[in-house]
């Protein structure tokens, strides 16, 4: 069974001793022979063009071949355009005792390659002709292609740098697996220098999405063939080829077997990752010892994920996913959530990203090694709160968050204001007062300023809240619950505000 991709050389056509074919040897120009034949089709119509492939042999009788020069060279220059291979002529008297002139120049003229059929020789001869020798190249792509399988298959077996070696010496190229900071991970026979494009080609891939490859040719004349490791396109780790001569589609088979036995084997490679995340949580790995030898930072953050929508079983490829975009292999899928320990903070685009994914995110705050076992009463607080306010968080330093439950802040806050609410509609200002005055540390003058009022009128409104509220504001103890009480009175139990400032720089 052949495939839109087999072909086969127009050599194989023209050395058929069978089909008695003569080559115009001034229509050929420099591999012309090598050219890829696809298919032969038989055509009549002055403008065949729209209804080709590309890549086909045409055969004609000439029919309907206009007998002016310019109309034949309009036609030759037509044929090129639509990709044609090559163009068989069939000489048949008495519409044709001999290959029209016309023709052969327009042909040596354009260099497309022309061939003389002569009357003994049917086109159904020659379409049959073409048809076998595709399906015998495609059977030679396909034990190709089960061969190198085999060997793929037996070289997984021992590992990353074995399977990238035995992908080499099938393809005859040299081969770099890079990881998601464009670094070696293995690698046979790759040059000491990447070459100057490969950055810019593993950056076009990175950008993409789906199933993808990327292909550029050096100044040297080296070809490049890049895709992202299988069974998942979003995979981080990136497979690179380069040799003389370009890739074929059945080599591109090839790189694909290679990409996906890769990508398990990475898989079964960093399997006990993904673990690490809960055994370093629950205590029982020594994280002093191990993270500073899966991630480069010397501080750490915990992010976690609690899904906003009904889940599919935990997949790989969410797995793979959540690896990229936070850049660390220490990620467990578990119950729709999921669990990391990364060394930078998340730009909040990624957790944007993650949210559309369909989790809700947060991150601790900046933690040493031996604090992130500890970390998780921190961050199923800042869960909690995130769940509140229905958004990301991110938590940069201990403080009250870490503690409070959201519900328990709402209550506090709504008790402690609640005489100033029966105020009715003088309480917006005296709250507004009472904000802006413990803001500025009991400052009359800097309040008033930023009021734009009497500093008078701040002591009598201080004054109200006051006796509103049954409290002496000169006690710092008092002033601290009424601060607190403020913030998460204005945002359903959330320090910061719908402002997203923080309380002592807790929450961003």
């Amino acid at each position: 069974m052949t495939t839109a991709s087999t072909a086969i050389p127009l050599r194989a056509v023209v050395d058929d001793d069978a089909l008695h074919l003569d080559v115009v040897a001034d229509s050929l120009r420099a591999g012309a022979l090598d050219r890829p034949v696809r298919w032969a089709h038989v055509s009549e119509l002055r403008n065949p063009g729209p209804y080709l492939l590309g890549g086909e042999l045409l055969l004609t009788a000439g029919v309907n071949l206009a007998d002016a020069r310019a109309d034949v060279d309009d036609y030759v220059r037509g044929l090129l355009d639509a990709g044609i291979t090559a163009l068989g002529f069939g000489v048949t008297p008495p519409m044709h005792d001999a290959l029209p002139e016309a023709l052969r120049e327009a042909c040596v003229r354009h260099g497309l390659p022309l061939l003389v059929v002569p009357p003994r020789t049917p086109f159904l001869a020659i379409s049959r002709a073409v048809a076998l020798a595709l399906a015998d190249a495609a059977q030679r792509e396909q034990r190709r292609v089960a061969v190198a399988r085999e060997a793929l298959i037996k070289a997984a077996a021992d590992g990353l740098r074995p399977l990238v070696r035995a992908l080499g010496r099938q393809l005859g190229a040299w081969v770099v697996l890079a990881g998601r900071h464009d670094e070696a991970v293995a690698e046979h026979g790759a040059p000491a220098r990447w070459p100057a494009e490969l950055p810019e080609l593993l950056a076009r891939l990175r950008a993409g999405r789906g199933i993808r490859s990327a292909t550029t040719e050096l100044a040297d004349g080296t070809a490049l063939l890049a895709q992202p490791v299988s069974p998942q396109a979003t995979a981080s780790q990136l497979l690179v080829l380069g040799r003389r001569e370009r890739f074929d589609a059945t080599e591109r088979s090839i790189v694909a077997v290679g990409a996906g036995l890769l990508g398990l084997a990475g898989r079964a490679r960093d399997a006990p990752l993904s673990a690490a995340t809960t055994a370093l949580l629950l205590g029982s790995a020594p994280p002093e010892e191990v993270l500073p030898r899966l991630l480069t930072g010397e501080e750490y953050r915990v992010v976690a994920g609690t899904p906003t929508r009904r889940r599919a079983a935990d997949d790989l490829a969410d797995h793979d996913w959540l690896c990229t975009r936070l850049r660390t292999p220490l990620v467990q899928l578990a119950g729709g959530g999921f669990t990391a320990i990364t060394d930078c903070c998340p730009a909040p685009e990624v957790l944007s990203a993650v949210r559309e994914r369909g989790w809700l995110p947060v991150v601790s705050r900046r933690l040493r090694a031996d604090a992130v076992p500890r970390a998780g009463p921190e961050v199923e607080a800042v869960l909690d709160r995130a769940r509140s306010l229905g958004r990301p968080v991110v938590a940069e330093r201990a403080g009250l968050s870490t503690v409070v439950r959201p519900e328990a802040a709402s209550a506090f806050a709504a008790e402690l204001l609640a005489p100033l609410r029966a105020l009715g509609p003088d309480r917006r200002g005296l709250v507004d007062t009472l904000r802006t005055w413990l803001a500025h540390h009991g400052s009359w003058e800097r309040t008033a300023t930023a009021l734009g009022v009497h500093r008078n009128s701040v002591r009598h409104r201080i004054g109200q809240v006051e006796r509103a509220l049954g409290v002496d504001l000169a006690d710092p103890e008092t002033r601290m619950e009424l601060w607190f009480a403020l913030r998460w009175d204005e945002d359903g139990g959330a320090p910061g505000g719908s402002r997203g400032s923080a309380v002592g720089g807790e929450l961003r």
